[in-house]
């Protein structure tokens, strides 16, 4: 992870391996906001290797929700 705030988090990865392990766990450190929210979680691509996770109002509680960008 290289940045967060307490409702988003950017991730980089340099690996296709690193993926599954970096947007896991930083969904796991937006959970406890979603749920104060009552959102659910978005993950966008914004480029090779560069995601956005963030609580977003745009996905119904418990859900987790990607796009691109």
């Amino acid at each position: 992870m290289n940045t967060a705030t307490d409702a988003s988090v950017e991730v980089r990865v340099e690996t296709a391996a690193q993926i599954e392990d970096r947007l896991n766990a930083a969904i796991q450190h937006l959970q406890p906001q979603a749920a104060r929210s009552g959102h659910g979680i978005l993950v966008t691509r914004l480029n090779a290797g560069h995601f956005s996770i963030s609580v977003s109002d745009e996905v119904p509680f418990g859900l987790t929700r990607e796009r691109s960008h």
